[in-house]
């Protein structure tokens, strides 16, 4: 307790407030990075590890254990980023997923023209439990989901939609990924999520929906073939959706690119 009244002393200048607040809003910003991953419980793992460690440092006399620590430390700090690797990229890429300030918007009539083409598409295929995915890219390119599906390049419809969807199809089963009003491929495959799901009424298009938002800003709705309910999924959460909260949020997207 004394070496903790010692550090709190020294907070008399506007240096050390600083130093102390720098430090806190760097660990405040590793958990708003890894949140919703994996990795979270590593970053509250390693914390309270280094808390207990500092603690029996601090008021026992353990030379061994002292011994022990710091010569497992460097191999911890080796070992976490070959483990956590897909999170640790994942938190990265977010850091660059801002969109540019200079960002056009696109004319408002024609986003709603076609808000209202994927709306009615969308609604058809729910009422008549027809599995859909639809993943719309954000600022991160989804290049290599596009390669890997059928080209379409085509204007996006509610006609051409409800057609790849419809079952027994050859492009039904898989995602399409559309950019702003074109929809680029159908038959995509996506990475699917190692995360358990805590509904058991989601199955592998669900998975498939959170797993691209884990690696991406892609916007991501889902139409279960089971119940023909609607979700949407991003930044690797997914909610139930009803037509106007799909409307909003469709709107939300269409306006911020």
């Amino acid at each position: 307790m004394t070496d903790v009244f010692a550090s709190l002393s020294r907070l008399s200048n506007w240096q050390s407030i600083l130093d102390l607040a720098l430090v806190t809003l760097v660990f405040y910003g590793l958990f708003r990075l890894f949140s919703g991953t994996r990795a979270v419980q590593l970053v509250r793992g390693v914390l309270v590890f280094i808390i207990i460690f500092a603690i029996l440092a601090q008021t026992i006399d353990l030379p061994a254990f002292n011994w022990l620590m710091r010569t497992a430390s460097p191999m911890v700090l080796v070992a976490i980023p070959v483990i956590f690797q897909p999170e640790l990229r994942r938190a990265l890429e977010r850091v660059g997923r801002s969109a540019p300030l200079w960002t056009r918007r696109g004319d408002t009539s024609q986003a709603q023209s076609l808000i209202a083409e994927i709306v009615k598409s969308i609604e058809w295929l729910a009422q008549r439990r027809y599995g859909a995915l639809l993943v719309f890219e954000g600022v991160t390119g989804l290049a290599e989901i596009v390669d890997n599906g059928i080209a379409i390049n085509g204007d996006v419809t509610s006609e051409l939609l409800t057609t790849i969807f419809f079952p027994n199809t050859p492009l039904h089963d898989g995602a399409v990924v559309l950019r702003k009003d074109r929809l680029l491929a159908a038959a995509c495959v996506l990475p699917l999520t190692d995360r358990e799901l805590a509904d058991s009424q989601m199955g592998t298009r669900h998975r498939a929906a959170i797993g691209v938002t884990e690696q991406s800003d892609a916007l991501v709705i889902v139409v279960s073939e089971e119940t023909g309910r609607i979700s949407a999924a991003r930044n690797g959460r997914i909610v139930r959706l009803d037509s106007n909260r799909l409307r909003a949020l469709l709107n939300d997207y269409y306006s911020s690119t």
